[in-house]
């Protein structure tokens, strides 16, 4: 079965150092590895995807990426610079690769011109963006001129895990639950819900936000989100849908990315229901072979599996596979 993928990293020599926070978390042998495939897209990425049966690869750049970079101009061309680096590359591989725009949202309105060249010009299929930029989050005001972009241009923003601004006194002593492990996924999850209560879905109600690692574990909280609504006192917050879960049935998408288990899709599956499943690997940080054998296995009805492996991705990126 075809199959593409929507969380596949990479980076160039001129970013590598933007990851050091990332590399501080990892292995040191881990990361050796990991660095080299991230940079790689011919040597070991095909052949990697070929023997998996993985057919398209939507790369993007790996965290925390431009996010990290505090100086605006810089970050800003930085982003012309890599995506146009990204553009070149799908272009000598265009069956094989798709790709993100990675924007610098330290400008927002030269973030939104960027998004709108990087669709229509470089024939890229949305934006990823790895969790904050210098302590701003998607919710935040000054960033609408992105989420009316996006939703014009019919295209989803990515929402990828990277270190928070602070830790919490919870992690203290505990760093070995820093990051990928634990805290990332309780962050980005936090950083979704910002956008649901912070109204971004009620002023932008056709935007599309994908988030990885089965959904950062919203999909299991949905009733209990409801519940506890009714109970709350909402601090004079309004929403136009009556629940939160309207919200995330609506506009999230999630994908597979570092989650080769069962339990967890079909959970996603029962909540959100299978056009909002989407196939990823996390590449280079999980393995190619793992995602692809557990998609393939899965106890799915093989509507579903087609859903979740490439058609919904068809449907929302515009990207189609051919048979290798």
């Amino acid at each position: 079965m075809r199959k593409i993928a929507l969380e596949e990293h990479f980076f160039t020599p001129e970013l590598a150092d933007y990851s050091s926070s990332t590399k501080a978390i990892a292995s040191t042998r881990a990361w050796a590895e990991a660095s080299r495939r991230l940079a790689d897209f011919t040597e070991k990425r095909l052949p990697d995807m070929d023997a998996a049966g993985l057919d398209v690869q939507v790369l993007s750049l790996t965290a925390p990426g431009l996010q990290a970079e505090p100086d605006a101009k810089v970050a800003t061309a930085k982003a012309t610079a890599v995506n146009d680096f990204l553009a070149g590359i799908i272009a000598e591989h265009p069956t094989r690769f798709s790709g993100f725009c990675a924007l610098a949202l330290q400008d927002p309105g030269k973030a939104a011109d960027e998004l709108e060249r990087g669709v229509t010009q470089l024939g890229l299929c949305g934006a990823l963006v790895n969790a904050h930029t210098q302590g701003v989050y998607l919710d935040d005001p000054g960033l609408s001129v992105v989420w009316e972009c996006a939703e014009a241009l019919d295209v989803p923003l990515y929402l990828h895990p990277a270190n928070g601004v602070d830790k919490s006194h919870v992690f203290s002593g505990h760093p070995e639950l820093e990051g990928p492990m634990w805290s990332w996924g309780v962050d980005t999850a936090t950083h979704a819900l910002r956008l649901v209560f912070g109204g971004v879905f009620d002023r932008y109600p056709n935007a599309k936000l994908l988030l990885g690692h089965m959904g950062e574990g919203l999909p299991y909280v949905l009733w209990r989100l409801d519940s506890r609504w009714d109970f709350h006192n909402r601090h004079g917050i309004e929403l136009q849908l009556e629940y939160p879960s309207h919200y995330l049935r609506r506009n999230l998408f999630v994908t597979t990315s570092g989650a080769v288990s069962s339990a967890p899709l079909l959970c996603s599956i029962l909540a959100l229901g299978a056009d909002h499943i989407l196939f990823a690997t996390d590449y280079p940080f999980e393995s190619i072979s793992k995602a692809c054998e557990f998609i393939a296995n899965a106890p799915l009805s093989e509507a579903d599996r087609e859903k979740i492996c490439f058609r919904n991705a068809e449907s929302l990126l515009n990207v189609k596979p051919v048979h290798p």
